[in-house]
């Protein structure tokens, strides 16, 4: 049996696929489409599914103050994390990620919160 989420659920590609998968409901997202007009999304994709492996247990971390200054410019409210973090939940369900694992993952992202919001 193997001993992380990370490991379970089939490592980078599967975390990559979900990851894709996500920022489909995301650039669908009146809320959130606008703050990736201008991004780099293939780049965008590649962090991001770095940032969930490590919250799943895999290699990598990122520190709190990393997180702070990536999103520092981005004027992030609320609402927007919220819904971030609800579509990044409805992308782990549609892979049949388990209820325990997605509240996990979720937990985890908002724990992050305050370094995240930078528009109160």
């Amino acid at each position: 049996m193997t001993s992380n989420m990370f490991e379970r659920y089939g490592g980078f590609a599967k975390i990559n696929r979900i990851v894709s998968a996500f920022y489909d409901k995301v650039l669908d997202s009146t809320i959130l489409s606008p703050y990736f007009e201008y991004v780099d999304m293939k780049r965008l994709i590649d962090h991001q599914t770095k940032f969930i492996s490590s919250i799943m247990g895999g290699p990598g971390s990122y520190t709190s103050e990393e997180l702070e200054r990536i999103h520092a410019h981005l004027n992030i409210d609320e609402g927007a994390l919220l819904e971030m973090a609800s579509l990044l939940k409805e992308a782990l369900e549609d892979f049949e990620i388990q209820e325990s694992d997605v509240a996990f993952v979720y937990n985890e992202i908002m724990s992050k919160a305050k370094f995240i919001i930078t528009r109160r």
